[in-house]
């Protein structure tokens, strides 16, 4: 580590940059921690401004391949102690580098592409406050082959630490729409030709029955409040899960899984 730069001390500017970013307060940068994030983000096309590697992990073989991918990519990389790194981490046990990186280039709707291949559903996601959740829709989603996601206003930020953590790098490369409307999505999907279809338990057409082969815009409420009678009466239709045992509810990730690969294998197998 010796041909890289030392910081020492917890006042140096881009430190403070860095707490900045992973605190939620850039709309610009993304603070993206961990091997296997930073892994996932060298294979994405992201801007990537500058790297912390811990003098304490500087040896792990691991942690040296991403040093030497980071510097293939031109990122500056800066050395420090373990206890600025340990003050810099978001987790409580951090794992030797940290990237500072630009947030994908903003989308907005009428940008949303329909023929990436994968199944033709685009998700809309309705005030998800829990970043891991929507971190884990995201992972979810992009596994399922979606086209994009569109997450409304009210929502987590996809962009902040632990919602990167959960969707593991599928934030840096999913198409995603931030702060939309339902009104928005709603009018946006009648243009482009696509049914308006909601997951709600008061539905009578199970999932498995929805056709998935067409073009749908997905939409999916909160886990505490699901989606709002003002919103199903936006829709044109509506689709559940039937539940076992009198059980009410699944978890968001679980729940969209669940959806979104029901719609995989219909466009894979045809029926």
């Amino acid at each position: 580590m010796d041909q890289f730069q030392r910081i020492t001390s917890r006042e140096n500017p881009k430190i403070k940059h860095a707490k900045s970013v992973r605190d939620g307060r850039s709309d610009e940068f993304m603070f993206i921690e961990g091997t296997r994030l930073v892994e996932e983000a060298l294979r994405s096309e992201l801007k990537y401004i500058e790297a912390f590697v811990s003098g304490d992990d500087a040896s792990s073989p691991r942690i040296g391949e991403i040093v030497r991918e980071l510097e293939k990519a031109g990122v500056p990389i800066y050395e420090v102690p373990a206890q600025i790194a340990r003050s810099l981490s978001d987790t409580v046990s951090g794992q030797g580098v940290i990237l500072v990186a630009e947030r994908p280039e903003p989308i907005k709707l009428t940008d949303i592409a329909l023929n990436r291949g994968g199944v033709p559903i685009v998700l809309f996601l309705e005030k998800i406050n829990n970043p891991s959740n929507l971190g884990a829709v995201l992972r979810t989603a992009e596994a399922a082959g979606v086209q994009s996601v569109i997450i409304s206003e009210g929502s987590a930020d996809p962009f902040l630490p632990k919602a990167l953590r959960a969707s593991m790098g599928s934030a840096f490369r999913i198409p995603i729409v931030q702060d939309v409307t339902m009104e928005a999505a709603s009018a946006w999907a009648a243009r482009s030709g696509l049914i308006t279809t909601g997951a709600d338990i008061s539905a009578s057409v199970p999932h498995t029955i929805t056709d998935w082969k067409l073009s749908r815009l997905l939409v999916i409420g909160s886990e505490a409040h699901g989606l709002s009678a003002d919103m199903i009466q936006q829709l044109d239709e509506l689709t559940v899960i039937k539940l076992a045992n009198s059980v009410e509810s699944l978890n968001l990730a679980v729940a969209s899984g669940i959806l979104l690969f029901e719609a995989k294998r219909q466009n894979e197998t045809g029926t």
